[in-house]
C-alpha cells in the first residue's frame, strides 16, 4: 500500500477550504452573487445602449432621470428589509400561514401610495424637468409610474429574501434587468429616446413583480394566519434611515453633477457613475445574505461577529477584483461600453471603482447595524450625506473635483461605521439586542 505524502501546508490548507466549499454562507453568498452580477452588468449594458444611441448630451438625462429613480425606490428597499425581518422571524417560528397574511395584507396596502406616487410626479413633472435642464417633462411622468410599479415588487422580493429562497431571488434580480434592457432596445428603435428608457424600467419592474409572486405560490396552500402588522412599524423607520442614507450617497452626486456642470460632462459622469454602481451591485449579494442571517442568529442566541468579518471578506475580495480588471483594461471599458464619444471617462475609472467598494462595505455595516436594531448609525449616515452634498456645493469645477468630495464621503463614513461595529462587537450579547429592538 503506497501513502500520498502532502505537505504540512497543504494538509492545513485542504480542511479550510472544503470548510469554505461547504459553508452555507458561501454557498448562499454564491447563488445571489450569479443573480446580483447579471443585474449589474445587466444595468451597465442598459446605460451602455443608451449612452452609444443617445450621445452624451441626451444621456445625461437618462442618467439624472435613473438617479431620481433610485431615490425614488426607497420605498421599496425598504420594505424589502422589513418584509424580510419580519418573514424571517416568522419562519424561524414556523409560522407559514402568517407570512401569507403578510403578503396579502401589505399588497393592499401599497395601492394608495403608489397612485400618489404617480400624481405628485405627475404634478412636478415640468419643475423636474426645468432644474434638471430636460428637453421633455413626459419622461418624469413615466419615472413616476416606473417608481410605483417598482414599490410593489419589494412584497415578493422581501419574503423571499427573508425565507432565504436566494435562488428564486437571484432570479427575479436577474431576469428584471434582462427585460428591462431588452425593452430598452427594442424602445429607441421606434425612435422614443429618453422616454422609451424609462417605458423599459416600468416593463422591468412589472417582469419582476409578476415573477416574484409567482415563486411564492406554495403560500396560498396554506390556511392564513392573521398577525398584527404594527410591530414592524418601528424597524421601518430605522429601515427607512439605513436605506436612503445609502441611496442618496449613490445617487446625489449624479443629480447634482447635471445640476452643476455642463451636460457633456454631466453625461461623463454618469457613464462614471455606472462602474461604481455596477461594483455596489455585484456586491449587493453578501448584504442580502447577512442581513436574515444576522436575524436568525440573533433569535437563536447566536454572536454575529463572525458572519460579518467573513461577509467583509468575501465583499474585499469581489470587490478588489473587479477593481483589477478595471486597472489592467487602463480604463478602456467605459470606452468600449458607451462608444469612443465617453473616451474622456478613461482617466477616472479607476477611483470611481474604489469609491463603488467603499460604497459597498458601506451597505454591509448600515446592514449589519440594522439587523441588530442598533440606531447610531443613522446620524452618522446623515451626516455623510450632508458632507457629500456641501462639499460638491462647494467644490464642483469640473469631474476631477466631484469625485474627489464623493471618494473623501464614502470612505469617511466608512471608518466611522468600522468604529461603531467594533465598539457594538465587544459588548453584543443576543438578549441585549432584544432589549433594544
Amino acid at each position: 500500500m503506497t501513502a500520498t505524502f502532502q505537505s504540512p501546508a497543504r494538509r492545513g490548507l485542504v480542511p479550510h477550504l472544503e470548510r469554505v466549499r461547504d459553508s452555507k454562507l458561501v454557498r448562499q453568498n454564491l447563488i445571489l452573487f450569479l443573480g446580483g452580477f447579471t443585474a449589474g452588468v445587466g444595468g451597465f449594458v442598459y446605460h451602455a445602449v443608451a449612452g452609444r444611441e443617445l450621445g452624451p448630451r441626451r444621456y445625461g438625462e437618462v442618467a439624472a432621470l435613473f438617479a431620481l429613480y433610485l431615490v425614488g425606490t426607497t420605498a421599496n428597499l425598504i420594505l424589502v428589509l422589513v418584509l424580510a425581518r419580519y418573514a424571517a422571524d416568522l419562519k424561524a417560528a414556523g409560522r407559514t400561514g402568517a407570512i401569507r397574511h403578510v403578503v396579502s395584507r401589505t399588497s393592499r396596502l401599497l395601492a394608495t401610495p403608489a397612485i400618489a406616487v404617480i400624481l405628485l410626479t405627475a404634478a412636478l413633472a415640468i419643475p423636474i424637468a426645468d432644474f434638471e435642464h430636460f428637453d421633455s417633462p413626459v419622461p418624469v411622468i413615466w419615472l413616476g409610474l416606473a417608481i410605483a410599479m417598482y414599490c410593489y415588487t419589494a412584497v415578493p422580493r422581501g419574503v423571499l429574501q427573508g425565507t432565504q429562497r436566494f435562488p428564486a431571488l437571484s432570479a427575479n434580480l436577474s431576469l428584471e434587468v434582462v427585460v428591462r434592457t431588452s425593452m430598452l432596445v427594442l424602445l429607441l428603435a421606434v425612435g422614443l429616446g429618453v422616454t422609451g428608457s424609462m417605458m423599459a424600467v416600468l416593463a422591468g419592474g412589472i417582469f419582476a413583480y409578476l415573477l416574484g409572486s409567482y415563486a411564492l405560490r406554495d403560500l396560498y396552500t396554506v390556511d392564513r394566519e392573521v398577525v398584527r402588522m404594527r410591530t414592524m412599524v418601528s424597524f421601518a423607520l430605522t429601515a427607512t434611515a439605513g436605506t436612503l442614507g445609502i441611496l442618496l450617497l449613490y445617487s446625489l452626486d449624479v443629480v447634482l453633477a447635471a445640476h452643476y456642470l455642463d451636460k457633456q460632462s454631466a453625461g461623463i459622469y454618469g457613464s462614471l457613475n455606472k462602474i461604481e454602481v455596477i461594483i455596489y451591485y455585484g456586491t449587493l449579494s453578501v448584504s442580502q445574505v447577512l442581513f436574515p442571517r444576522v436575524v436568525e442568529a440573533i433569535a437563536r442566541r447566536r454572536h454575529p461577529g463572525r458572519l460579518l468579518l467573513l461577509s467583509a471578506g468575501l465583499i474585499s475580495v469581489l470587490g478588489l477584483g473587479a477593481i483589477v480588471v478595471f486597472w489592467i483594461t487602463g480604463g478602456l471599458i467605459a470606452s468600449l461600453l458607451f462608444g469612443s464619444k465617453f473616451s474622456q471617462a478613461q482617466l477616472y475609472v479607476l477611483p470611481v471603482s474604489f469609491i463603488g467598494l467603499g460604497l459597498s462595505l458601506d451597505n454591509l455595516l448600515v446592514q449589519f447595524l440594522m439587523a441588530v436594531h442598533d440606531r447610531a448609525f443613522i446620524p452618522i449616515l446623515a451626516a455623510a450625506c450632508v458632507l457629500l452634498v456641501g462639499l460638491i456645493g462647494l467644490h464642483h469645477n469640473g469631474l476631477t473635483a466631484i469625485i474627489g468630495d464623493v471618494m473623501f464621503s464614502i470612505y469617511a463614513l466608512l471608518l466611522v461605521l468600522a468604529g461603531r461595529c467594533a465598539l457594538l462587537l465587544t459588548g453584543l450579547r443576543p438578549q441585549t439586542v432584544d432589549e433594544a429592538a
